[in-house]
């Protein structure tokens, strides 16, 4: 009876921010504490030289308590390469340090960190750690909340730490730091009134993508509408398409798809 009670209380929070668990970045919340999350994303993208690029990132995500999150992701792609290969490996974590909570509506606020280490070779100016580059990140994210929208603006800042970076003598005129912007909506279609765990949701997002490098001045912005279903409160379905609105810099595609899939385990902890 009581672990029945602990699981309802568990997808009663999932419900509770659906229309915020967005397709391309993280919200200021968690996964509910004690809960493991594993997902698959796949990722396609038409590459400058009409050829498509593949890349699958398994990632297990962990919520050590109701304001920590972990999580741990590896990616195989061919994307800066010729062939498919292992790729890069990273680390992420997140902290909610505040929380205003009232009926229908929330405002939380968290500050992350991730670190990337990639065997990728540096091709483009675009700084992506997920994969293309070795480096680390750290930002703010903000989430609001009311009844089915949810609106999250996230900055951060991120060092490339590419061996090139610490060669002496040598100036490759690469970009190395960058600061990211993002600012995420979600709005809750479906199901129009709950009855049960078992609805399925329909969520749709949109999300504006942008990047400044710091030190060789470049730049893009790029607009993200993706649509989730939910299954049982534990399971999503995402589907996203990426495409560039403006920029100067070289990158590997200005487009994108991407299609993912995550299974939420409740009091798995």
């Amino acid at each position: 009876m009581k672990y029945i009670f602990l699981l309802a209380l568990a997808m009663q929070g999932m419900i509770a921010f659906a229309q915020e668990l967005y397709i391309y970045t993280e919200p200021a919340s968690n996964i509910p504490a004690k809960a493991l999350s594993a997902k698959l994303t796949a990722t396609y993208a038409e590459k400058m030289d009409n050829n498509i690029a593949q890349r699958y990132t398994p990632a297990i995500y962990l919520g050590l308590s109701k304001n920590i999150m972990l999580k741990a992701a590896a990616t195989f792609a061919d994307m800066n390469t010729s062939y498919f290969r292992y790729e890069s490996f990273s680390l992420y974590g997140k902290y909610r340090f505040l929380s205003k909570d009232e009926a229908h509506k929330h405002f939380r606020m968290a500050i992350f960190a991730d670190g990337s280490i990639s065997r990728s070779p540096y091709r483009y100016e675009e700084i992506a750690l997920m994969g293309d580059k070795s480096g680390a990140e750290a930002g703010l994210v903000a989430t609001q909340l009311i009844h089915k929208l949810a609106i999250s603006g996230t900055v951060s800042h991120t060092q490339v730490l590419d061996k090139s970076r610490f060669e002496k003598g040598v100036d490759y005129e690469r970009p190395y730091q960058a600061m990211n912007y993002a600012l995420s909506a979600g709005y809750l279609l479906l199901p129009l009134k709950y009855e049960s765990y078992q609805q399925t949701n329909l969520n749709l997002y949109a999300e504006l993508l942008a990047q400044q490098t710091l030190d060789k001045k470049r730049y893009y912005i790029d607009l993200a509408p993706a649509a989730q279903l939910i299954f049982n409160s534990n399971t999503k379905l995402n589907l996203g398409y990426r495409f560039q609105l403006g920029g100067d810099m070289t990158r590997m595609a200005r487009n994108s798809f991407l299609i993912s899939l995550e299974k939420t385990f409740f009091e798995a902890l």
